[in-house]
């Protein structure tokens, strides 16, 4: 009672007043009941802080316990691979080119050699993508690349690569002054000594050697251990012989600063040079061929007549392989196209033979039986065939025998031997020596290679559709109509009769002459019957249409002139040699596109090269 009136009177302070209702479960009026409600609402909402805070805790103690899981799977689970990221902001592989192997002619002259230049290479990671992008316009003018081809190649590594990508290679003196000058501005741009591809003979032997280029992404895919920037043989000896030419590259490991300058060398892996390569060219008959050629349409060969080597394969037009050392310019590419189709190789395409496919007739005709090395014929102003007309190439000749039907290249002679012998004949002894499928253009694997054409009638019926007619054969014995030979077949043909009747096996690797995949085959070629054309080929030169051979400025050589008809325009000028007469050494074959007469624009360019030879 005396609690109640204290409560009452207010004599004790409202929060022990407050805890004595509640103790003492007084409840005295409707005001009171209020009262009482005030107190219960106070305690729900320290109960709700109380829950607040206890969340707050579990939330605060899950966070951290996250962050403690995270940091364990980064330490333990990931921690070489970081480690591995840590050490690529400082440390840095650097590639080092290995140099490609020499290439040096029979008797160790160089063709295709490295010397000192200066690349351009970029370092992704230091700059962002759009920074490079800046960065690549400004470039462009400098090295003459364009902005997207830059922009293309670090896209290709990849902006965060760490590994250097070259833009450009064998940059000029005026480009490297001007990088030079502002290098502060070019912030992951870096200019490398290495060495460059170089070919000191220039154009000569152009589609022989070939050149170099960066390897495409087919060549990356293919294989996978060639770094980016990787430089391969594109033509040619370079891309025939490329894993022996190219090496094996190597590398630094170094350690930059933040701003990315070398600070030391932690380790290096010392590239593996390319092995050298020797080719059977002879530098200086190249010189002459490529000279006397004079860059007109055509193609020139020089064979080893005993051994099948080459030592001269020259094409015109040709080009220059050292501007694929670099990038190369529009106009200088537009220069280059502007020339006739000068990647063609010549020498490995088919053109009418001409009077030059005599010696094939005569084989045909010899060993056919219907003719033996004695044999004489009539010759006349022109014989008619099928009620067709042939004409002869200078009037009658009377009764001549081989010697004298190759020395003054008798039409109506050849026609009527054609004639007797068949094409069948014709075309199987043309294969004997070396034209067709006969020819192994894999030991050259040289672009672009085509075989010659000699149909037999059922061919022609095959490819063509057509009968064969009695004129096939006349043109054949003459080599026109169906007839195609390269070349490089004309000068098989011509080594054939000269060695004694064995096919050689042309090949340009040095490794390769006198081993069996190049020994000649034998033809099956009687004595007798390569005597009487070696004769006819003397002849030629002694008293007949190659004359001017004769003029006592070299040994005695024998030859066959040719003037193949093209329709539409000049006639073809065709010669085939060999020489010296007795033991001969070498064969030429020469073949100037609409040079005219055989004997005016073709066999020159063979006494040149004969010149050259017999002089050393």
């Amino acid at each position: 009672m005396y609690q109640k009136q204290q409560i009452e009177s207010g004599s004790i302070t409202s929060p022990v007043r407050d805890a004595l209702k509640i103790a003492s479960g007084l409840f005295f009026d409707t005001g009171e009941r209020g009262f009482s409600t005030s107190l219960l609402r106070e305690a729900e909402r320290r109960r709700h802080r109380t829950h607040q805070g206890i969340l707050m805790m579990l939330l605060v103690s899950f966070l951290m316990g996250g962050c403690v899981v995270r940091l364990a799977h980064l330490q333990l689970i990931q921690g070489q691979q970081n480690r591995q990221k840590a050490e690529g902001n400082r440390l840095r592989l650097v590639p080092i080119r290995s140099e490609r192997g020499n290439i040096l002619d029979r008797k160790g002259k160089l063709l295709a050699a490295n010397r000192l230049s200066r690349a351009v290479y970029l370092w992704p990671k230091e700059q962002l993508a759009t920074q490079w992008t800046q960065t690549a316009h400004q470039l462009s003018p400098l090295l003459n690349i364009p902005a997207a081809q830059i922009l293309q190649k670090l896209q290709k590594a990849g902006f965060k690569s760490t590994m250097p990508v070259r833009i450009s290679r064998n940059i000029n003196q005026n480009a490297f002054v001007a990088l030079a000058e502002r290098a502060t501005e070019f912030r992951g741009v870096e200019i490398r000594p290495e060495s460059s591809r170089y070919y000191p003979t220039v154009e000569l032997a152009g589609h022989v050697l070939g050149y170099i280029g960066e390897a495409s992404e087919d060549d990356l895919e293919a294989n996978p251990d060639y770094p980016m920037g990787m430089l391969v043989g594109k033509m040619g000896i370079e891309r025939l012989v490329n894993s022996k030419l190219s090496g094996v590259w190597g590398s630094r490991l170094i350690e930059v600063d933040a701003s990315g300058e070398e600070l030391r060398e932690t380790g290096v892996e010392n590239p593996v040079a390319g092995e050298p390569l020797q080719l059977t060219l002879d530098l200086e008959l190249q010189k002459t061929a490529e000279k006397a050629l004079g860059q007109r349409r055509g193609a020139v060969v020089v064979l080893d007549v005993k051994t099948g080597a080459v030592l001269a394969m020259a094409s015109g037009p040709s080009f220059d392989p050292n501007l694929f050392t670099r990038q190369v310019s529009d106009a200088e590419w537009d220069e280059l196209q502007s020339k006739d189709n000068p990647f063609l190789n010549r020498a490995l395409q088919g053109y009418p033979p001409g009077s030059t496919f005599k010696i094939v007739t005569a084989a045909a005709g010899m060993e056919s039986g219907k003719f033996s090395p004695d044999s004489y014929v009539s010759t006349a102003d022109s014989i008619t065939i099928g009620g067709i007309s042939f004409h002869e190439y200078k009037g009658g000749f009377g009764v001549i025998g081989f010697e004298d039907a190759f020395a003054y290249s008798s039409n109506t002679f050849f026609y009527q031997v054609g004639i007797e012998a068949g094409p069948e004949e014709i075309a199987k002894w043309g294969k004997r020596l070396g034209i067709g499928e006969t020819t192994d253009l894999n030991l050259l694997g040289l672009e672009g290679g085509n075989h010659g054409s000699l149909p037999t009638p059922a061919e022609k019926e095959q490819l063509f559709g057509e009968p064969w007619y009695a004129g096939d054969t006349v043109s054949m014995s003459i080599g026109q109509g169906l007839v195609l030979t390269t070349p490089l077949e004309m000068a098989v043909m011509v080594a054939t009769i000269a060695n004694g009747g064995k096919r050689v096996k042309p090949h340009l690797l040095a490794s390769q002459t006198n081993t069996a995949e190049t020994k000649p085959e034998p033809t099956g070629l009687k004595p007798e019957t390569i005597e009487a054309i070696r004769k006819g080929l003397v002849a030629v030169v002694q008293k007949g249409t190659g004359q001017q051979l004769n003029d006592g400025s070299i040994p005695l050589t024998g030859g066959k002139t040719g003037t193949a008809e093209v329709p539409g325009q000049e006639d073809n000028a065709n010669y085939v040699a060999f020489g010296p007469a007795e033991n001969p050494e070498i064969a030429i074959a020469v073949v100037v596109e609409n040079g005219g007469y055989g004997g005016v624009a073709a066999a020159p360019i063979a006494h040149d090269i004969f010149k050259t030879y017999f002089k050393k």
